[in-house]
Formats: C-alpha cells, sequence, structure tokens
C-alpha cells in the first residue's frame, strides 16, 4: 500500500501570527540547463554520417571542377605581408583584413618597416578589425623575431613559424600552402563545419579534421584544396543557411536537412 500524501497546507504553527504580511516567497531557482547552440558553428557542428573514401574523393573533386585555378581572398604582394594578413584574419574576415592592410602594407611591406612603425602605428591602420590591440602587439613582436632570427624572411618550416608571437597551426597552415607551394591544411571555422556537417571529414576538434582531409582528399588535389573547402564553405555551405540549392556536389553530401530551393521573398 502506498504512503498517504502529505498535506501541502500549513499548519497553523507555520502561519504568520495576525496582521504580519506574508514571507516574501524565495526567488526560484534559474535552471542550469545550457542553451543548444545553434548547429553548424565551430563550437558544434552538426555530424553527419562518414563519407566513405570513393565518396569523399567524389565531393572534393566536385568542387575542383567548378573553380579549377583557386586562390586565397587575402591581398599580399610577399610571404611576409601574406604571413601578416593571415595572423590580422583571426575572428575577422577576410574583407576586413583587405581593407586594413590596403593602408598598412604601404607604409610597412617588410618587417624593417613594420618595427619602425611600432605598435601604436599598426594599431592606426588595423582598428576596423576585431582584437586590434593584441594584433598590433604579435605583428610588430612577429617581425622583430623575423630579423633576430630569420634575417628577414618568412620560414618555410613549421615549427619555426608557430614560434612567432600570434601563429598557431591555422596560420603556419596558410603560409605553408600559399606561400611555398606544400599541400598543407588550415582548418578554419569554415572547413571546420563543412568537414563535420558533409560528413567529408568528421571530428571534434580542427586538427581532427585536418588529420582526416589530409587522409581523404586525393593527392592530386591536396595541394589547392584548402581553398576549394573554404570558399564552400564562406559561399555555399554557410553557417546558418547552406545553400544546397546551387552545390554542385550536394548529391555526394551526407547532410541531413539539405535546402533545395532558395527561400521565398
Amino acid at each position: 500500500m502506498k504512503p498517504p500524501r502529505k498535506s501541502t497546507l500549513k499548519s497553523p504553527a507555520a502561519l504568520p501570527p495576525a496582521g504580519m504580511p506574508d514571507p516574501v516567497p524565495a526567488a526560484p531557482k534559474r535552471s542550469r540547463v545550457a542553451k543548444k547552440p545553434l548547429h553548424g558553428t565551430a563550437e558544434a557542428p552538426r555530424r553527419a554520417r562518414r563519407m566513405n573514401a570513393q565518396q569523399a574523393a567524389a565531393f572534393v573533386r566536385a568542387l575542383a571542377a567548378a573553380n579549377p585555378a583557386p586562390e586565397t581572398e587575402l591581398d599580399f604582394s610577399s610571404p611576409y605581408t601574406l604571413l601578416v594578413a593571415v595572423a590580422l584574419s583571426a575572428q575577422a574576415t577576410d574583407v576586413s583584413v583587405n581593407k586594413a592592410t590596403a593602408t598598412l602594407f604601404p607604409a610597412a611591406d617588410t618587417p624593417e618597416k613594420m618595427v619602425a612603425l611600432g605598435e601604436e602605428g599598426v594599431a592606426g591602420h588595423i582598428r576596423r578589425i576585431g582584437l586590434w590591440k593584441s594584433k598590433a602587439k604579435n605583428v610588430v613582436a612577429l617581425s622583430r623575431l623575423l630579423i633576430e632570427r630569420h634575417a628577414s624572411e618568412v620560414p618555410a618550416d613549421r615549427a619555426a613559424l608557430e614560434a612567432l608571437p600570434g601563429v598557431g597551426r591555422k596560420t603556419a597552415n596558410v603560409v605553408l600552402n600559399v606561400a611555398f607551394g606544400e599541400e598543407a591544411m588550415a582548418v578554419d571555422t569554415h572547413i571546420f563545419r563543412l568537414g563535420n556537417r558533409t560528413g567529408l571529414a568528421p571530428g571534434r576538434t580542427p586538427r581532427a579534421v585536418e588529420d582526416a582531409l589530409m587522409q581523404r582528399v586525393p593527392a592530386e588535389l591536396l595541394r589547392d584544396a584548402h581553398h576549394w573547402l573554404i570558399l564552400h564553405g564562406r559561399y555555399i555551405c554557410k553557417a546558418r543557411a547552406p545553400e544546397c540549392w546551387h552545390c554542385v556536389a550536394r548529391e555526394l553530401c551526407n547532410y541531413g536537412d539539405k535546402v533545395l530551393w532558395p527561400p521565398a521573398r
């Protein structure tokens, strides 16, 4: 037999004395349930079923056929200006970086000129982009180290690049790929999302996605694969609203919520 339910009525002893106001009820506790992040973001990408090897190769080849000569959208004129531009592009768009470097590079396109310009001088050119204070500091510091350690030349070596202030693995991969022609895969937020959403290279971290792509992209396409993937993620397989209706590889993609028609206006 179930025990009788306890009454929720207050006993006389628990009631406030006559004429006294009722006690103020305690504020309800806030829920600790975290809000679900939007799918497609770098923090919580929606992961599709992993493509098989043939499917993955065909996916990349479809992107290659649609854009035979891909290039970075950052403006640069030398390995040094490329390094600076990529360092500035963290958490910023290429468009905003190009606007900043349009005035920065005419004033300082060598390590010596950048050091002479100084942090305040650099900051004056890059205030339009995010994290400009720390980026100005890093750009001057990495320029100084290039002078001191590398005879003012950008090293074609991953460890040496990553030893520079403000240069992480992604930046080093872009420089190695674009400036020195190496088969390096720079995984930014677009490629991270694309690898997970499509099933091309699912992974919980950018490094996991990078390693998977290096194994799954056909060898003859590795040199330019970074460009195809980043441009596809930037303009077609967008974070909030993928434009599947004009994706050249949609039949190979394992994303379950394909949008096959543009939204009505």
